[in-house]
């Protein structure tokens, strides 16, 4: 396991600091170890009050954890104030440190000062030098600069003036800009730009400080810059998509998103399998439609068709019974997929659907027993979706999900020209999407 140490200021909110630091190390399988330079009473909305740590404590700390348990990689955030950047680079030049991942922290979230303006040029001359790779945002490295880094092109230059500073890489965070979240990485020699969603949320709090610890968890794993910037980007981006409501101000980022995901993909798996196979004890076979059907189950943070499986080839009917050509796999299906992440985007809870065949009959049936009922009609359709392969499902139940303002259990529609009327049966897992088209048909479990 490799030794990831954060030198940073503690966060008691628990979002940003060492406090984040340490669950992205311990997310990406290091072994975290911290050093404080300051105390703050802080929340999500903002730095209330802060305690520093003297240089010397700091010191010893690096000196307790180093002279026993050594180190992989640093991560520096919060310093604070020129002494403590002496002490920092001090020891990583004591120890000869060579992964050191540079976090030029100098304002929260909230607004307030992290690093006394006396501090830069310390920063400049004796940190940034020791650096594997510097992280600024487009404030911070406006402030290294001297320049305003406002635009992709500018974010270049920017790279190229930290990394004459004596970084041996350079990755300028573009978060705050209009458009895609682009993030520019200069080696010196070459430029990579490293993409991703820009997601709209509040709940930001800690983002710099995951990235970082991140990127030095990944390095000390041995994978090379380019690659572990980019599966940063990746982990801190699903981490602000599922970001935590908590507090009343900018809320934390969820690090657990990522790996939570990864761990549940054998559990989906198996419950679509075991879901399906009730289906075929039970001989549902007159409620497969025309074009077949299909049952999906999604990850608890899906993002896209990829973190959806459902069954290759669909559901047949066979028989009084179904049949199904092979195991469940992620990505099979698009059209389930495409349910089940616009109702996951209503309610998270509701990861699994399947799709059966549609009667007037089997409605009032469903009305009749109580369950709750949605309908689109797809003539109603704006003429644009129509003509975008895909959309309409997601069209039509995002509809039904407006009007109700709640999950129902079952939507359906009379079709159209070309398309097959069809019932969708929602659920929190496979199986209780299973047990609803039972009970739909007077079947006990």
């Amino acid at each position: 396991m490799k030794r990831i140490l954060t030198i940073a200021g503690s966060d008691s909110g628990g979002g940003a600091g060492i406090q984040a630091d340490l669950k992205a190390i311990t997310l990406l399988g290091g072994y975290g170890m911290s050093v404080l330079t300051a105390l703050t009473a802080q929340n999500t909305l903002g730095v209330q009050a802060i305690h520093e740590v003297p240089a010397s404590f700091v010191a010893k700390q690096i000196d307790s954890v180093l002279s026993d348990i050594g180190v992989d990689a640093i991560k520096t955030g919060m310093l604070l104030n020129a002494e403590i950047i002496e002490v920092v680079a001090k020891k990583i030049k004591q120890y000869e440190v060579e992964i050191v991942v540079v976090d030029p922290v100098m304002v929260s979230k909230s607004g307030a000062p992290l690093l006394r303006k006396d501090a830069r040029k310390a920063l400049i001359k004796q940190l940034i030098p020791l650096a594997q790779v510097v992280t600024p945002n487009l404030f911070e490295a406006s402030l290294l600069t001297g320049t305003e880094v406002n635009s992709l092109d500018s974010m270049r230059e920017a790279t190229v003036q930290i990394w004459g500073m004596g970084a041996k890489n350079v990755v300028v965070k573009g978060g705050h800009l209009q458009g895609k979240a682009i993030d520019t990485l200069y080696d010196g020699a070459n430029f990579a730009e490293i993409e991703g969603p820009r997601i709209k949320t509040k709940n930001t709090h800690g983002t710099g400080c995951t990235f970082a610890s991140a990127i030095a968890t990944l390095l000390a794993r041995g994978e090379s810059m380019p690659d572990a910037v980019r599966k940063a980007k990746d982990f801190i981006s699903m981490a602000i998509r599922f970001g935590l409501n908590i507090g009343k101000g900018t809320g934390p980022t969820n690090p657990s998103a990522f790996v939570l995901n990864e761990m549940e993909r054998y559990q989906v798996v198996q419950e679509l399998k075991k879901a399906v196979e009730v289906l075929i004890q039970r001989k549902p076979g007159h409620l497969i439609p025309e074009v077949s059907s299909n049952l999906g189950y999604a990850l608890p943070y899906a993002t896209g068709v990829q973190d959806v499986a459902a069954f290759p080839g669909r559901i047949v009917r066979l028989k009084d019974s179904v049949a199904v050509f092979g195991g469940p796999e992620f990505g099979a299906s698009g059209h389930i997929a495409n349910i089940i992440l616009t109702v996951m985007r209503f309610d998270p809870e509701y990861c699994s659907a399947m799709n059966i065949r549609y009667s007037e009959e089997m409605v009032a049936q469903l009305e009749r027993k109580g369950f709750l009922v949605g309908h689109f009609d797809r003539r109603d359709e704006p003429k644009k979706l129509k003509e975008r392969e895909g959309s309409s499902l997601e069209w039509g139940v995002g509809e039904v999900l407006k009007k109700m303002k709640r999950v129902p259990d079952f939507i359906y529609d009379e079709g159209d020209v070309g398309k097959e009327p069809m019932i969708r049966v929602l659920g929190t897992n496979p199986m209780e999407v299973v047990d609803k088209i039972m009970k739909a048909e007077g079947s006990k479990q």
